[in-house]
């Protein structure tokens, strides 16, 4: 038999169509929300902050990500993410109707929880549903849609404020979910958990769980301008205790929720790796680069948005390519070019910021920043899905996810760090432009040292390449 053609795209399906369509309202009401915060503060928060209404959102869903990977396996993908996208669904009915914050808020913290079923779900179903090239070609569109997603929900979200008032946020949520269910319902097959999971879930370890990542994520989403206080040092230390009773007991379990032998596997430790440095680079750096477009070079807010775009343009434009060339290049290989192309970008804004810099300057290193994202984000999940068993997909999606969550915060705080120290010794632009160059050079490091590790761990004898004569001709 003739030897396939190597595919550009991903065959289209069901299964991705659903999978893409229901973490695209997940990643939207991420952010759509935020603008209509100040309407929801005048009219049912008496002009109070209403900024919890997003935190609760994201605390819910990082705090749950792991324990609904971990059940998805153990229950079968189906009959999870029904649940997941009909909890998701009221929740939105409920913050539709929510006459208070208080409402409003246990309304998010609801939708959080659908959020984070539904969004752990996805790699699951794809890697189900598709095999060798076609799941990493799937697992790009994936990204790249989510990706997509994100960039145009502030955009969507004015437009429907504007039109209908905040409310419309939340209710354009019910008629899509009630598509995605319907869809689910219908593309889905009935799946069963493999035998080898059929016993007791660890719902000692999801709780100890989910209790120390909700109260690490709340932390991590304090606003910049608080001062640190004595509960925070008590949060932080419970946090601290209460994760690491929870890795203790995963040792002792027999059917732990987080499986710690994974991380003995050099592949899987390079791909979670560079899940966490990722996010460290990506949210800590672009929260200080907008900092520096605004404070250090005098742009509107509207303006500053605007330079940041072709980041997500180019991650966008470059999601499939990384896909691709895994059925040419080392897994490894493929993931350390696009960390060497972020490193690149990130230092070529480090040697470019000063208080004077004409922003289309900034323009190539973005697009560099951008395109190395998108070169690297969906084959790491294509390895970590790779060298794990099919029945525990589920828990490293959660993994990912989380350390995902984790890699923001830390990265929005460890580098706000050392925006602080760097800027404090001059002052006006000056002082941001110092700061922001600080942080600049540090992601530049960070994404280097990426590089090595991932070409280190990563290495081709570890990871088996995608198998296309398993796949059917089309």
């Amino acid at each position: 038999m003739a030897a396939q053609k190597s595919r550009r795209l991903p065959p289209l399906s069901g299964v991705l169509v659903l999978v893409m369509a229901s973490t695209g309202l997940v990643v939207v009401d991420l952010t759509i929300v935020a603008i209509g915060l100040p309407l929801i503060s005048a009219d049912i928060a008496d002009g109070d902050s209403a900024e919890s209404v997003v935190v609760t959102y994201m605390v819910a869903m990082g705090a749950l990500t792991q324990a609904a990977g971990s059940l998805s396996d153990r229950w079968g993908r189906r009959s999870l993410f029904l649940a997941g996208i009909a909890v998701f669904t009221l929740a939105s009915l409920a913050a539709t109707l929510a006459q208070d914050l208080w409402w409003l808020n246990a309304a998010r913290v609801v939708q959080g929880c659908g959020a984070a079923v539904i969004m752990v779900n996805g790699i699951p179903l794809i890697s189900d549903r598709y095999t060798g090239e076609e799941r990493n070609l799937a697992i790009g569109a994936w990204g790249s849609f989510a990706t997509a997603a994100g960039l145009l929900a502030p955009t969507l979200g004015g437009v429907l404020i504007d039109a209908f008032g905040w409310r419309a946020v939340f209710a354009i949520n019910l008629p899509l979910g009630a598509a995605a269910w319907v869809l689910a319902a219908r593309v889905l097959p009935p799946t069963a958990p493999a035998p080898s999971l059929t016993g007791r879930p660890d719902w000692p370890g999801s709780l100890l769980l989910m209790l120390g990542l909700g109260t690490a994520t709340l932390l991590m989403l304090r606003p910049d301008d608080t001062p640190w206080a004595g509960q925070d040092t008590v949060a932080l230390l419970t946090a601290c205790l209460v994760l690491a009773a929870f890795l203790a007991l995963q040792l002792r379990v027999p059917m732990p929720t987080l499986e710690l032998r994974m991380f003995t596997r050099p592949a899987f430790c390079g791909a979670m790796l560079a899940v966490l440095l990722s996010r460290v680079l990506t949210i800590g750096g672009s929260v200080y680069l907008v900092l520096y477009l605004s404070d250090g070079l005098g742009l509107s807010p509207t303006s500053a948005g605007l330079l940041m775009t072709p980041i997500f343009l180019a991650q966008i434009a470059t999601g499939m390519v990384g896909s691709k060339l895994l059925s040419h290049w080392a897994p490894g290989l493929v993931i350390g070019s696009g960390y060497l192309l972020k490193g690149v970008g990130f230092t070529a804004l480090a040697l470019l910021i000063t208080p004077s810099t004409p922003w289309w300057a900034l323009l190539g290193p973005l697009l560099a920043w951008g395109a190395g994202g998108g070169i690297a984000g969906a084959p790491v999940m294509a390895v970590a899905v790779e060298v794990t068993e099919p029945e525990r997909v589920g828990m490293v999606a959660g993994t990912v996810s989380t350390l995902a969550s984790l890699g923001a915060g830390v990265g929005t705080a460890a580098l706000g760090a050392i925006f602080t120290l760097h800027d404090g010794t001059s002052t006006g632009s000056q002082a941001v432009a110092d700061g922001t160059r600080a942080v600049l050079t540090v992601s530049a490091v960070l994404a280097f040292i990426a590089v090595l590790t991932t070409l280190v761990l990563i290495h081709p004898r570890r990871v088996p390449r995608p198998d296309r004569s398993q796949e059917p001709a089309r």
